[in-house]
């Protein structure tokens, strides 16, 4: 009988008892056969054979033993047999379901990535969800046979385990049975492993699909349904489009009406840029999850997309021409404005308002209007007057004239502020602000003189002049201290009431002023003549010893009351002579005096008149005197009264005792003795002071012969007092310049104002006049 061969088999066979009762075997013998057998009949044969006694002697028992052990063996070997056999039966019959269910699996995962990836249209979703479902449900019919397989084949491997390590010599044709056993047991966990981890794949990934599905077709019915409400809301949109009427259409008035009703349409179409938001962004989010949109959704987006665009670009047209017409054209827009410059010129607007011209003969572009062009070469004609503060008011006289400011009252300038609330002077002005108000300002204007004003012309005039002085920059801004301080000192009002105006503009609540904002309101006036290039005669921009001078009449205060401001303007002080003189001048345009001129012969004197108090009967106009035209002998050194008011017979006496006073007094006495009419300020950074024509107020005294010296000495003693009250720091100087010349001016105003001098008219008898006047009129005489 053959032995057979077992593989895979686990355990040892045990030795039969017999081979134990004859006697320990040898050890090295016994362990050497063992190894060199490879089945279980051949170890117990030779374990047989081993046991014969030595020296080939046979015992009377022997042939029994052997039938023994070899029927012991050959029932085992059976026994081995038949294990064998159910075991290659049972894992035969798990291998090949197994690897039935691997198949099918792989198969199955295959379909579910072939339903990917999901076309952009809901319809052919809903169809893949169908068929899906379908696919699910094959699945999950399946599962409980690969449960009962994957079952089966875990309980063939707790049966019979294996080592984890796999046998180098597993591939061998001379492998153990138990090796054999361990490599089916390996291959069935394979296989069972491969089919769990394909079952668990395919069930998550049908749940993933599932969802995904799912997910998409919400989206894509949320498109479709947004895609149709913006569709409606466009057509209604476009329709209300088609009836807007052509801008040229519209009357002037109802633009405003119009502006408005296109906000609320750009308001109530808000909402659809949700919309076109929304659905943009569900389709970048199926684009991100591999799901693009078929051609037809495709289309219809971009179409929304596209008609949405379109809309808005129309209703942002409309509106900016709306706005653009009702600012160009409407009741505050600049459009009338047009009117203000002829051919070949054309009135052009900067994207901040701020208007330029443009000269299409020349082709070129300027921010002066023509005709504020043309005065400023006329106010050139004015720079051979020699005394700045003169100079000045002339240039400003004509710009005033010009710009019909002096027509303009401060009461009527202040009720139109109001009108526009200007009341805070910090408030930053545009130009079509200030467009307005100059506007009302000139209408106001027509309805109260009767007038007819050229009112574009002015208001362009005015407003390039306003913006040449406070916005030389062209910034389009300006505060509305500016624009009131400019219109206030231009208008035709009393120099005085200016003042006081201007106080008020920066003074608190309470009346009263610190330095602070009287600085601000300095500096702002002191643009007017800068504006002219004549800043450098009145102090410079540094309006701070200006400020330093005021506050010298506030007893140490730190602010000052409007009285005390009007005492210190009233002395003329050098930063704002400018601003008195101009108030002469308006004054003496009118005026005529009965006398010749010294020089040119020009009888009767128009505008100043200058009476020279060194010499009797000299008399100079103001063209003569400004210029610098004088007569032999008369020279600047000499102290002059100017008048810009008829004189009267009390200034005739004031100045026949002023000029006898001067008659014993040298050139010496009068270079010693300066006095001047306004009041300078000591710059911080000069050592000397950039000065303007003396123009203080001389009191009107009236003489016989016999009391002639005796005023004259008086009227010295209180000269001499004011001068060193002015000009305490000033030093001699026997060369000065046209601008420190010493000059003097009577009005009636500042004649009869004060109580000394009508206590020197009353103390003067009728017949002393009378006597006074003969003896003057002798003199003259006597000089012709």
């Amino acid at each position: 009988m053959q032995p057979m061969v077992m593989q895979g088999c686990s355990f040892t066979l045990p030795r039969c008892h017999e081979w134990q009762a004859t006697g320990p075997p040898r050890r090295n013998s016994t362990s050497h056969a063992q190894s060199q057998v490879k089945t279980p009949q051949d170890a117990s044969a030779s374990a047989c054979v081993s046991q014969r006694p030595p020296n080939g002697a046979a015992g009377p028992q022997m042939p029994l033993e052997m039938n023994l052990c070899w029927n012991e063996i050959k029932k085992k070997s059976h026994n081995l047999r038949a294990r064998l056999e159910a075991f290659s039966d049972h894992s035969g019959k798990l291998q090949v379901p197994l690897q039935e269910i691997i198949d099918w699996l792989s198969q199955k995962d295959e379909e579910l990535s072939a339903q990917l990836p999901l076309r952009g249209d809901a319809l052919l979703v809903q169809q893949e969800k169908e068929r899906h479902a379908t696919f699910m449900e094959e699945v999950k019919s399946r599962g409980p046979y690969i449960y009962s397989v994957l079952e089966s084949a875990q309980a063939f491997l707790t049966q019979h385990p294996f080592e984890e390590v796999e046998d180098s010599n597993s591939d061998s044709k001379d492998v153990s049975p138990r090796h054999r056993i361990q490599n089916i047991s390996r291959f069935v966990w394979k296989q069972a492993t491969v089919a769990s981890e394909l079952w668990e794949k395919l069930t998550a990934r049908c749940v993933d699909q599932h969802r995904h599905i799912e997910r998409t077709l919400e989206q894509l019915l949320e498109i479709k349904g947004t895609m149709e409400e913006l569709s409606t809301t466009l057509n209604q949109a476009e329709s209300v489009r088609e009836t807007w009427e052509p801008i040229g259409d519209l009357f002037i008035d109802s633009l405003p009406e119009h502006i408005q009703a296109t906000k609320l349409f750009k308001e109530e179409l808000s909402p659809m840029k949700d919309g076109v938001k929304l659905v943009n962004d569900l389709a970048h989010q199926l684009a991100i999850s591999d799901v693009h949109l078929s051609m037809e959704n495709s289309r219809a987006l971009e179409q929304i997309n596209t008609r949405w665009k379109q809309l808005q670009v129309s209703i942002n047209d409309r509106l900016k021409h709306l706005q653009d017409a009702h600012r160009d054209f409407g009741p505050g827009s600049q459009h009338f404005l047009s009117s203000s410059v002829q051919v070949p010129w054309e009135r052009a607007i900067s994207p901040n308002k701020v208007p330029y011209y443009i000269n299409h003969q020349a082709q070129t572009t300027c921010w002066d209007h023509p005709k504020m062009t043309e005065l400023y070469q006329t106010l050139a004609e004015l720079n051979n007057i020699k005394f700045s503060a003169y100079r000045t008011a002339m240039k400003l006289r004509r710009v005033q004239k010009a710009l019909r400011l002096d027509m303009v009252t401060l009461p009527t300038a202040l009720e139109v502020f109001n009108e526009h609330e200007l009341q805070p002077s910090d408030h930053v002005m545009d130009v079509v602000e200030v467009i307005h108000c100059l506007t009302a300002l000139y209408e106001r204007l027509e309805e109260e003189r009767g007038i007819l004003v050229n009112v574009p012309l002015c208001v362009d005039m005015t407003l390039n002049w306003l913006l040449n002085v406070f916005d030389s920059g062209r910034s389009g801004k300006m505060r509305a201290l500016s624009f009131k301080t400019g219109i206030a000192c231009l208008c035709g009002t009393e120099v005085k009431e200016k003042f006081q105006y201007l106080f008020g503009q920066v003074a608190n609540p309470s009346g009263l002023c610190d330095q602070r904002h009287l600085g601000v309101l300095l500096h702002e006036a002191i643009q007017v003549p800068r504006q002219l290039g004549e800043v450098a005669a009145f102090g410079g921009s540094n309006v701070e010893p200006s400020v330093r001078s005021c506050f010298r009449f506030g007893n140490g205060k730190p602010s000052i009351e409007a009285a005390q401001f009007l005492e210190w303007a009233n002395l003329e002080p050098q930063s704002m002579v400018w601003l008195a003189v101009l108030h002469r001048v308006t004054i003496a345009e009118q005026v005529k005096h009965q006398t010749k001129c010294s020089v040119c012969r020009q009888c009767p004197i128009k505008g100043f008149r200058y009476r020279s108090l060194k010499q009797f009967n000299v008399d100079i106009c103001q063209t003569c005197f400004l210029t610098g035209r004088a007569s032999k002998g008369n020279k600047l050194h000499y102290p002059i009264m100017e008048y810009y008011t008829p004189t009267t017979s009390s200034e005739n006496m004031r100045d026949f005792a002023t000029t006898l006073k001067n008659k014993f007094r040298s050139k010496q006495y009068f270079s010693k003795h300066p006095q001047r009419g306004y009041l300078p300020v000591q710059s911080v950074l000069e050592a000397d002071f950039i000065e303007t024509p003396a123009s203080s107020p001389m009191l009107p005294h009236a003489d016989t012969h016999s009391r002639i010296e005796h005023f004259a000495s008086r009227l010295a003693e209180m000269e001499s007092q004011n001068s060193s009250f002015y000009n305490d720091s000033l030093s001699p100087d026997d060369s000065l310049d046209e601008d420190q010349y010493l000059l003097r001016h009577s009005s009636p105003i500042t004649d009869r104002e004060p109580v000394c001098s009508q206590e020197a008219q009353d103390g003067t008898s009728g017949d002393d006049k009378g006597e006074l006047e003969k003896i003057l009129a002798h003199l003259e005489d006597e000089n012709r």
